[in-house]
């Protein structure tokens, strides 16, 4: 019984450290515009991106297999079944993590003044090169 607890946790506490240390990344550096400004849109590009991995699909897949490893058998072939357990699931959640993606959408504009800038959004725009466009703080409007 004591094996049990100790493993449970380690278990525990690497899921604690996972977790805590996934907050920690930071995004892109995002520059506000001051005020409206007029623009033309030279380029919309689609950017696919894999997510980083955090490690918390592989403490998630670890802690999964080991305890499902641990139902089967009893003594020695039930501590092989939980480390093989735990070893396979941390494995598999890591894959799992590791194969997600998100897509984001680059919008080039050249300002009325002859100055370039980039905006990155997370939905698709609605907008094509050649476009007239108004940009403020928090939005790309359509100029018809």
């Amino acid at each position: 019984m004591r094996a049990n607890k100790s493993t449970f946790l380690m278990f525990f506490l690497i899921a604690l450290a996972a977790s805590t240390l996934g907050g920690c990344a930071t995004g892109p550096e995002t520059r506000l515009i001051a005020g409206p400004r007029m623009a033309t849109v030279m380029s919309v590009r689609e950017v696919v991106e894999n997510k980083q991995s955090t490690g918390v699909g592989m403490v998630a897949g670890a802690i999964a297999g080991g305890a499902l490893g641990s139902l089967i058998g009893g003594g020695r072939g039930r501590t092989v079944a939980t480390v093989a357990g735990a070893v396979g699931g941390g494995y598999l959640g890591n894959r799992i993590e590791s194969n997600q993606t998100t897509v984001s959408y680059e919008i080039t504009l050249r300002f009325n003044d002859g100055s370039y800038g980039t905006i990155i959004q997370n939905q698709q725009p609605y907008v094509r090169p050649g476009d007239r466009v108004r940009v403020t703080e928090n939005s790309i409007e359509l100029i018809r």
